[in-house]
């Protein structure tokens, strides 16, 4: 096999439209080891970005020491990226957790599980009996499994019943369940990544595949290199290997300036209208809203457009009638859209453009709106980030007292009397001082969230106590009052679900290091000491492994969009992972959603009955019902309103943050790998080279990114950014400076502002001024 960190896609398999993607197995094992030498493959799946590639891990002598593809799975067809490869497996290092850790003057020492809950339990019923509920907030992750989501789930809400729960998520993809709301009625990609072996046009809304989900990059090159290749469009203000294919495919690059995105999707909604690409028999007859639309983009014309975006009008022109005429489009849409002001309008409009060409369900014809993280629609299916469980809408209450049945509480126990409560706010209110428990689990909020010198703030003062569970001392357990050390991938056992919803079982192959505990046994054993009961006097939570999670969410999800009745673990151990919905009449999965144009709008059956978003006011009940959905979509208007914070005379560049293809999230795991290390050691500023030339900087020099809240000190890097915006990877923290050097995580800079629907933060949209550091 190739050095997959120099060739990050691996070999070409080209295949023409309508035939099947070729198999090819991607292997690493660790140094000196042979295929032979393995003492066992266990089944799996790649936690190390959205795809959810399935794969087996190597075991020898106990340990994981390497992996491979799996060939007969849906999802990748047993290839791997370099991620998957090189850092999946290679996180059992001497620093790892290996007992839990308390506070004792001012300092984190070693201590034992029964004093360290004991700690935990005595301070969480303290605050329960001073200050209620409220005074509680959980905030997790993307990166654990269904069983533990699930359970965490079901402790916030039926034991302790507070709202304020919620993931990492909410800076990755919050924007993707809001825009499917809004437009569908339920959180559910309708589309599949087998879109791409059909289609004639692929559309990336600010998503650059070809860095965050290598292997579905890969999938695209193959197509592109088979006959019939589609026809490409890549909407980034960066000119990436996916606006380089755009280019080659005869298709369009867009680089709009960030923060324009609404004006561009008005744009080219508009032209659709204006040339009749409309299928206005769909459009009559499965969906709401057409004539607010047409009023709404009427004055985006392409030379307006262009004008507020930088952009060529021609570019876009071209760009819509690839839209509108080619006979199946799918598009993608990830963070290059959902991390701005108007995130949800804009990636609602991109399921407009989809509904008016009558293009969701259909084979090759479909949208995808992106996860960022494996396991991220689990928190949101499961109701770890503050949704109700099974997609059911917190405003509904015949959704409420369903929840109430199955856990056998009180209606009134389970927090439906206003929103959930979403990370931003949750933040603020211990920054305010009203939550005085915060237990973060699988994230790095220290390195991840906003405008990091407040967050750092937050999360020391006195008076808030702090769990951090994780696997390793990241920056956010510097400030914990307690940290418990948790089991990674490979070593213990659940279930997850991709973008694809395609649920995959990941088998337990090694124990964890020393006292090391799976997330799902930590928060079963808080329970247990908190004593939570049902109304019957019996214990809440009535299981104890993963395998009995998983059917008790089952029960949860029956009769729901995401249905997963029709699974099991056995079931789950086959060939390839299965998409949910799978029940008893859809036994072996559903492919896409929403075939026969009836949509999750109806208002005793939808998620959420949405909002206004331009200012994310609410629709009640009432207002819903009166609309009468009936299964039908909604045709979301909004106008462009200029971004909050926008490039001057003393901040004169737009800064945008994002991936590199080497590092996940804050490298707690790909910093560790010697491989990816080696491939991206430190972070950088990518400039436009006329940007560079007038700023008098070269290739490595060092140069100052500063905002008004703060700024980091990283080397240029010559890159393909359009003139006026600046790039920084947001992965790099602090964990592996020892504490000393320069500022260099790039959410020094970012700022506590979100969008109006998703509450999804404002990581696009920085305004910075470069200087040379001297010396």
């Amino acid at each position: 096999m190739p050095d997959r960190i120099a060739e990050v896609w691996g070999e070409r398999t080209p295949y023409a439209r309508e035939a099947a993607w070729p198999r090819r197995r991607d292997l690493h094992l660790g140094d000196g080891i042979g295929e032979s030498a393995v003492d066992r493959w266990v089944q799996s799946a790649c936690v190390l970005c959205s795809n959810g590639c399935a794969c087996d891990i190597a075991v020898k002598d106990g340990r994981m020491v390497g992996v491979r593809g799996r060939e007969t799975d849906l999802v990748n067809h047993g290839r791997m990226g370099p991620k998957g490869l090189y850092g999946s497996w290679q996180w059992n290092g001497e620093d790892r957790l290996t007992r839990p850790l308390i506070r004792r003057d001012g300092e984190l020492v070693e201590s034992d599980w029964e004093t360290a809950m004991d700690v935990v339990v005595r301070r969480s019923k303290e605050l329960l009996a001073e200050s209620g509920p409220l005074s509680h907030g959980f905030y997790t992750s993307g990166q654990l499994f269904l069983e533990e989501y699930y359970t965490l789930g079901v402790i916030g809400k039926a034991g302790l019943g507070t709202p304020h729960m919620d993931g990492n998520t909410r800076l990755c993809t919050a924007t993707s369940a809001a825009a499917m709301k809004e437009s569908f009625g339920s959180d559910g990609q309708p589309g599949t990544y087998a879109d791409i072996d059909h289609c004639d046009a692929l559309f990336l809304f600010g998503h650059n595949m070809a860095e965050t989900q290598t292997v579905l990059w890969a999938r695209v090159l193959d197509r592109l290199a088979g006959a019939e290749p589609p026809v490409v469009v890549a909407v980034d203000p960066r000119t990436t290997k996916v606006a380089e294919a755009a280019k080659n495919s005869g298709g369009v690059h867009l680089a709009p300036l960030p923060g324009t995105n609404q004006a561009l999707m008005n744009g080219l909604i508009r032209e659709l209208i204006v040339n009749k690409w409309v299928d206005e028999d769909y459009v009559s007859a499965h969906t709401l809203g057409f004539s607010e639309l047409e009023t709404t983009v009427e004055p985006y014309t392409p030379r307006h457009v262009a004008e507020v975006c930088g952009i060529d009008a021609g570019a876009l022109v071209r760009a819509a009638e690839i839209f509108g005429t080619s006979g199946r489009v799918l598009s993608t849409v990830l963070q290059g859209f959902y991390q701005s002001h108007q995130a949800t309008a804009a990636s609602c409009q991109v399921n407009n453009l989809h509904l008016l060409r009558g293009m969701i369900g259909k084979r090759g014809g479909g949208v995808l709106q992106m996860n960022g993280q494996p396991t991220a629609q689990n928190t949101r299916e499961c109701g770890a980030d503050g949704d109700l469980p099974g997609f059911r809408n917190w405003q509904n209450s015949e959704h409420v007292r369903q929840l109430a049945e199955l856990w056998n509480v009180e209606e009134t126990t389970i927090p439906h009397w206003a929103p959930p409560t979403h990370a931003m706010q949750i933040w603020r209110y211990a920054e305010q001082g009203s939550i005085r428990f915060l237990w973060i689990s699988a994230t790095n909020p220290a390195v991840s969230m906003p405008e990091l010198p407040r967050i750092r703030e937050i999360l020391g003062k006195e008076e808030l106590f702090v769990v951090v569970q994780d696997g390793f001392r990241t920056e956010t357990a510097e400030f914990a009052d307690v940290v418990l050390p948790a089991a990674f991938w490979g070593e213990k056992q659940g279930t997850f679900t991709n973008a694809n919803r395609t649920v995959h079982l990941s088998e337990k192959a090694v124990d964890p290091p020393g006292e090391a505990r799976a997330d799902l046994d930590i928060f079963l054993d808080y329970a247990r000491r908190m004593d939570f009961r049902d109304r019957d006097g019996d214990p809440l939570i009535g299981w104890e492994t993963p395998e009995a999670a998983f059917q008790a969410w089952q029960e949860c999800s029956r009769g729901r969009l995401c249905d997963y009745t029709g699974l099991s673990y056995e079931k789950l151990r086959g060939d390839s992972g299965i998409q949910w919905p799978c029940d008893g009449d859809r036994p072996d999965g559903t492919e896409r959603l929403y075939q026969d144009g009836v949509f999750a709008t109806r208002t005793d059956e939808c998620e959420d009955y949405g909002h206004d978003l331009l200012t994310g006011g609410t629709v009640s009940a009432q207002e819903h019902q009166a609309l009468r959905p009936d299964g039908r979509a909604f045709l979301k208007a909004v106008e462009y309103t200029p971004p909050p914070e926008e490039s001057g005379e003393q901040y004169p560049f737009v800064c945008t943050t994002g991936r590199t293809v080497y590092h996940f999230h804050t490298r707690t795991k790909t910093g560790r790998s010697r491989h990816l290390r080696r491939a991206a050691p430190e972070p950088w500023v990518e400039l436009a080279a006329a940007d560079a030339a007038d700023l008098g900087v070269t290739d490595g020099d060092l140069v100052r990114v500063e905002s008004v809240r703060g700024g980091v000190e990283v080397p240029v890097r010559i890159g393909r950014v359009r003139r006026g915006v600046v790039f920084l990877p947001f992965h790099y923290g602090y964990w592996d400076t020892d504490g000393e050097g320069r500022p260099r995580a790039a959410n020094e800079l970012t700022m506590t502002e979100w969008d109006p629907v998703s509450k999804q933060p404002l990581f696009k949209i920085s305004a910075v001024r470069v200087t040379r550091v001297e010396g």
